[in-house]
């Protein structure tokens, strides 16, 4: 079942610091594909690590599926695909050894793959249109297709949330428009709730029907189309 997320009130600040996020209230129905956006430093990351779990806010409440994302299980339900910049990749892992490592969380570090594992991973493969490169070392694919590849890895967990951040950083522009359309075929496919963060939109403003504006608070929230055009760059957003 796709999760669902409410936040209630949440404020959050770093230890030492001035608040990151104040007095946001947020609901994501199962099955929302929602695009997050807003300036560096507005706060969509940390809302994006409530989200997850893996910050408490200092007041209000985060929760998923009516539990508390901290302590939301099972935790393979939720798949986050970092920054490819933060990856740090380096080792020449194959395609498919890169979407076999997705099953890990469901399998535990030790759990051997059976058979259905093994068909997951194929099958995430070719969702995303790798299955002719599924030996190649990862290092040797462009930027959009490493996204793919790693998109395909999330994938392959079965996930009820999947969590993108920045996922077009790097790639070409031609790559950003197949990766959007990639991501809502997958959404009308999986039907998975959908989080995609970032601090511009262009590549999936037209795929989503909804849009977050994050500026410490939620700025905006509602159908791309309603947004003001002097808010189409996300840090000239004022709260």
């Amino acid at each position: 079942m796709p999760i669902g997320i409410a936040l209630e009130g949440v404020r959050f600040a770093y230890p030492g610091g001035a608040d990151v996020l104040q007095d946001v209230n947020l609901h994501v129905s199962h099955g929302e594909f929602v695009a997050i956006a807003g300036p560096n430093g507005g706060g969509k990351t940390t809302l994006m690590r409530l989200i997850l779990g893996l910050e408490r806010p200092g007041a209000g409440t985060v929760r998923l599926n009516d539990t508390d994302a901290v302590q939301y299980r099972p935790r393979h339900a939720i798949a986050y695909l970092a920054q490819r910049a933060k990856l740090g990749i380096e080792a020449p892992v194959t395609v498919r050894e890169v979407v076999m490592s997705g099953r890990a969380p469901a399998k535990g570090l030790l759990g051997r793959l059976g058979d259905r594992d093994h068909e997951l991973v194929a099958a995430a493969i070719e969702r995303v249109g790798l299955s002719d490169q599924a030996r190649m070392p990862l290092l040797k694919l462009s930027g959009g297709q490493q996204q793919r590849a790693l998109i395909a890895k999330a994938l392959a967990a079965e996930p009820e949330l999947l969590v993108l951040d920045e996922p077009t950083t790097g790639v070409d522009v031609d790559a950003q428009d197949a990766l959007g359309e990639l991501l809502a075929e997958l959404h009308r496919e999986t039907g998975a709730t959908i989080l995609y963060v970032s601090h511009e939109f262009g590549a999936v403003e037209r795929l989503v029907e909804r849009l977050v504006l994050v500026r410490r608070a939620i700025v905006f929230d509602g159908p791309p189309a309603a947004l003001p055009s002097t808010w189409h760059d996300p840090s000239h957003a004022h709260a």
